[in-house]
């Protein structure tokens, strides 16, 4: 059991985070804080957090587990303003969807102390964001992608480990550069071509009116075009090379489909959507399998 959880970030993952925890009897305590005030009192008054914080810091003061559930773009900021007090034994984790650039924020500010930093990458989510709707079955049977660095404490990673397997998750390990390039291809390009989509479609004169006609195929392919811009932002730009490879690899493919069209070849066409079909119809999502070094990232959620 953890003496004290430090939540910064009284949002829907940190304040899941907190309520797991809670309900698995692993945190006798729950500090939290967020930039916003009111979010923070409002986590105290639904029993999410025990005590609210004035800062990052004092979130951290007294704690022996961190989350930082803050957007990528505000890693390197909060690692800033908590530094002092990340002590040998501390637990530290994020949440964030990118990692190369989340590491390369620890290593900057960190420096000696990364030791105690271990990332990590929930897979999980919904589609109401806020502390109103933090729910401690958030995690259950997600799986969870740890990206530890060669100087984390190795007690540190086991103890990472162990606290995300105790609230249901599946726990996976991969290198920041496999795991980055493993979700530009199986959740930042798709983000990216649903925002497009959908652009494309509202965009055209009739646009509108093609939108009542739409369908469930539609809802469905379109429906993480409603994430938050402020965050699929700092997502894409983060992992911006990975996700323009994988734009590149689309674009072939879109180019393979529309060259057998322009030319009428329906047997190409056929064969290009048979590969599809049979693929996605063996596919079982969340299966674990070997590849390129790391374990397979499951369902991109985030």
């Amino acid at each position: 059991m953890f003496r004290q959880l430090g939540v910064i970030g009284c949002g829907l993952m940190g304040g899941s985070f907190a309520l797991a925890l809670k309900r698995a009897g692993l945190a006798r305590r729950v500090v939290g804080y967020s930039k916003s005030p009111s979010t923070t009192e409002r986590a105290r008054r639904l029993g999410i957090i025990d005590a609210a914080a004035e800062s990052a810091l004092l979130a951290v003061s007294g704690s022996d587990i961190v989350i930082m559930a803050v957007p990528v773009a505000a890693t390197e900021g909060t690692l800033r303003a908590i530094r002092q007090l990340v002590e040998p034994d501390v637990l530290v984790m994020d949440v964030g969807s990118t990692k190369r650039d989340v590491v390369d924020a620890a290593r900057r500010v960190l420096r000696e102390r990364i030791a105690s930093f271990v990332p990590a990458h929930p897979i999980a989510g919904k589609e109401a964001s806020g502390i109103e709707h933090a729910d401690a079955n958030l995690y259950a049977g997600r799986q969870v992608i740890l990206t530890p660095l060669p100087q984390t404490r190795p007690e540190l990673v086991q103890k990472a480990t162990d606290v995300w397997a105790a609230i249901g998750s599946q726990v996976l390990k991969m290198t920041p550069e496999n795991h980055d390039a493993a979700f530009a291809a199986v959740s930042h390009l798709p983000h990216l071509l649903a925002f497009a989509y959908f652009n494309a479609v509202v965009n055209q004169p009739a646009g509108r009116d093609f939108l009542q006609l739409a369908g469930p195929g539609f809802r469905d392919f379109t429906r993480i075009a409603a994430s938050s811009p402020e965050m699929w932002r700092d997502i894409l730009l983060a992992n911006r090379e990975e996700v323009l490879k994988q734009s590149q690899r689309f674009r072939q493919a879109l180019d393979a489909l529309e060259a057998a069209l322009a030319h009428s070849n329906a047997d190409a066409l056929e064969g290009l959507i048979r590969t599809a079909a049979q693929g996605r119809t063996g596919w079982q999502m969340g299966a674990p399998r070997a590849a390129a070094g790391a374990a397979a990232p499951g369902h991109p959620r985030s």
